[in-house]
């Protein structure tokens, strides 16, 4: 009888190689060019994205990750690496391989070096909380592409999302907890998440569904007013309808409105990246700021913390069983 051997495929989105306008294009190329994440026809889409978005997003996207940058990288793939390493010394029997689906590591060489294992059980793990078609289902897309080359497959389990995971939820309210014991209970604890185009949602992507499964879920586990809990959307582009309300409006309304005191947590972000560090904790925080608030701060990722750890591997020990 065949020996069980398992393997884990962690998946996040991607991250240039370096903070530089040529390396922001060549991940920018890569990702805009999904039809999971644009689905506009080719014709139309791919000479505005060569001629147009990259030559002038590039070099001030470059600009901006120059301004997140560790010393080890680019913050997304560090915190990626860490989880990694976190999560194998916890699975001692177990092969992970951390993946990016747009740059490096590549997915098809992640895939390829578990396949050499002789792995008989692939558990695919997207570092998504919540499912959308433009990230999880894009990354089980890629998997299939690269499995084509091989004749002989593993059983294959996908893990959809964690969006109320109770080792998840349980981690972020011990993140928020911790914040507000630092910093003071705030006016309102702003739950941001990366936004999608309203049609997606439209079209039976059940993304904003399962953020508001996670608010639903960490306010009531939180020692906080539940009505004050917010949940927004960021990262707009382009000009189609995006989910609402948009983080960066509901920041220029608020002090209007006597909200002084925010807090923001992205729960849609497992590892801190440019949506965070940079457009939450800089421009949004100023968006607030100029508007006539006076307390505005970032509760970080959950990164590499242990109870993060701990989470993913209680999902990965669930699909073992």
């Amino acid at each position: 009888m065949r020996q069980e051997k398992y393997g884990v495929l962690m998946v996040n989105l991607g991250t240039p190689e370096a903070p530089t306008p040529k390396a922001v294009k060549r991940y920018l190329a890569e990702f805009l060019s999904d039809r999971r994440v644009v689905d506009t026809p080719r014709a139309l889409w791919l000479p505005l994205l060569y001629g147009v978005i990259l030559p002038l997003r590039s070099p001030r996207v470059a600009k901006l990750y120059q301004s997140i940058w560790m010393a080890e990288g680019s913050p997304l793939l560090v915190y990626s690496r860490r989880q990694q390493q976190a999560l194998a010394a916890s699975l001692p029997d177990v092969a992970v391989e951390l993946a990016m689906n747009y740059g490096q590591p590549a997915l098809p060489q992640a895939l390829a070096r578990l396949i050499a294992q002789d792995i008989t059980r692939l558990i695919i793990l997207p570092l998504y909380p919540q499912y959308s078609c433009s990230t999880s289902a894009a990354i089980w897309d890629a998997v299939a592409r690269s499995l084509k080359r091989y004749r002989r497959l593993p059983s294959i389990s996908f893990i959809r999302d964690y969006a109320a995971h109770p080792a998840y939820i349980a981690a972020l309210s011990a993140r928020v907890a911790h914040v507000f014991a630092r910093h003071g209970r705030p006016d309102r604890l702003v739950l941001s998440f990366h936004g999608i185009l309203q049609r997606y949602a439209e079209e039976g992507d059940d993304y904003p569904q399962r953020c508001d499964v996670t608010r639903q879920a960490l306010a009531a586990a939180l020692d906080y007013p539940a009505e004050q809990v917010l949940m927004t959307f960021q990262s707009r582009f382009g000009r189609d309808p995006w989910l609402l309300p948009a983080t960066d409006e509901t920041m220029k309304s608020l002090p209007s409105q006597g909200v002084k005191r925010v807090q923001v947590i992205c729960p849609g972000f497992a590892a801190d990246c440019l949506e965070t560090l940079e457009e939450i904790q800089v421009q949004n925080r100023e968006i607030f700021e100029h508007a006539g608030g006076s307390a505005f701060h970032y509760i970080p990722a959950l990164n590499d913390d242990a109870a993060h750890v701990e989470m993913l591997r209680q999902l990965v020990m669930a699909e073992l069983r």
